[in-house]
């Protein structure tokens, strides 16, 4: 007995195609949004929120998933859209309270989410096209998503399920198998992820070919902003330099003398907010131990930068000032730091975004 010719629609518009697109998407979603606030909270901490202190490398791995589950969604979006996007135009266009609600929540998810992917991507190359603040606009679209999400699958589940049990069974016009699609979508999310997210792990550096940071830079180690950009060229190379402790007692240390504390080295990464990151060695002063100096002793810190701008100070708590990894560093991989790396000190940390990691420190303070 023959088999009938198969005569539903192609296997890219069958509805679970759609639903196991959604569930890829689904998981790329809660994986960037999770990390996403994570990331918000270091920083910008809210009141209740305590700076981790270890392991060295989470904020590597969380900042490097956001970035892997962002540009994965990007293919996976593209697909999706193209699997539903005649059902967006369907009559009646409001119809029914619940089509209605569905309709809204379908249309903020795809806005909201485009307007994520598409401006996180080119955070990543730090080219801003906009005036807006992006951290702020970022954060407050990340809940749209997550709204947008939660109302459309709650309208759409009974028809996810449906399609997930009788998908084996639907015939589609001959043509693209939806397993091809499905590859397909999954190969685009793969090689992106490689292309861009793969900057979060030195040793496959070389193979982020889309990624802006490639590793080089002064000492073996990228930048985001040089000295110049920042204008701090003529202040730090200064031999009048004081970096200047204010707390019970006002101490003021020059170089020289910041160089005759004990010295310690560490082995910390750098991990940015683009998703890049680098190891270094890292040697200087004891953050507790200068804080000590002045009678900072237990107290929550801000590091202020010759810098001017949004990121030219930055604060660290007590416990985290105790750690014996957190240092002001004077020294990068064995050699003075470069102009550009913060030179004549920076803080270094670990767990710590890099936005943090506050470069041509001249002044420390009680938080």
């Amino acid at each position: 007995m023959s088999r009938p010719s198969p005569t539903g629609p192609p296997a890219l518009r069958q509805p679970v195609t759609a639903a196991r697109l959604g569930a890829l998407l689904g998981v790329c979603i809660v994986v960037c949004f999770a990390t996403g606030l994570f990331s918000h909270w270091l920083q910008h901490p809210p009141s209740w929120f305590t700076e981790p202190r270890s392991p060295v490398w989470l904020y590597q791995l969380t900042q490097g998933l956001h970035i892997a589950s962002g540009v994965a969604a990007i293919p996976l979006v593209l697909l999706k859209l193209a699997a539903v996007y005649p059902k967006l135009f369907e009559r009646p266009a409001i119809g029914s309270l619940p089509r209605l609600l569905e309709r809204a929540a379908t249309f903020a998810l795809v806005a909201a989410m485009l307007f994520q992917l598409f401006t996180g991507l080119l955070n990543i190359a730090q080219w801003y096209a906009w005036r807006f603040f992006f951290p702020t606009a970022h954060y407050a679209t990340a809940f749209v998503v997550l709204g947008a999400v939660s109302i459309h699958l709650a309208i759409k589940l009974p028809i996810v399920l449906t399609a997930f049990r009788r998908g084996a069974r639907e015939s589609y016009t001959p043509g693209v198998s939806r397993r091809t699609v499905l590859t397909a979508g999954l190969a685009a999310a793969g090689l992106a992820v490689v292309a861009v997210g793969s900057q979060s792990i030195p040793g496959l550096h070389r193979l982020g070919v889309l990624a802006p940071r490639s590793g080089n830079g002064p000492q073996g180690m990228p930048v985001n902003r040089t000295a110049a950009a920042a204008g701090v060229t003529e202040h730090v190379r200064s031999p009048d330099f004081r970096l200047v402790l204010d707390g019970p007692r006002r101490v003021e240390l020059t170089l020289d003398q910041l160089r005759a504390l004990p010295q310690h080295t560490v082995h910390l990464p750098i991990a940015c907010v683009e998703g890049w990151t680098q190891y270094a060695l890292w040697t200087g002063v004891r953050i507790a131990e200068v804080a000590a100096l002045a009678g900072l002793d237990g107290a929550d810190l801000r590091f202020a930068s010759t810098e001017l701008g949004l990121y030219a100070q930055s604060t660290m708590e007590a416990a985290k000032v105790r750690d014996e990894t957190s240092l002001l560093a004077l020294q990068l991989n064995g050699e003075e730091l470069d102009l550009d790396h913060g030179y004549p000190c920076r803080v270094i940390a670990a767990a710590r975004p890099g936005v943090h990691q506050t470069k041509w420190v001249s002044r420390i303070e009680a938080a």
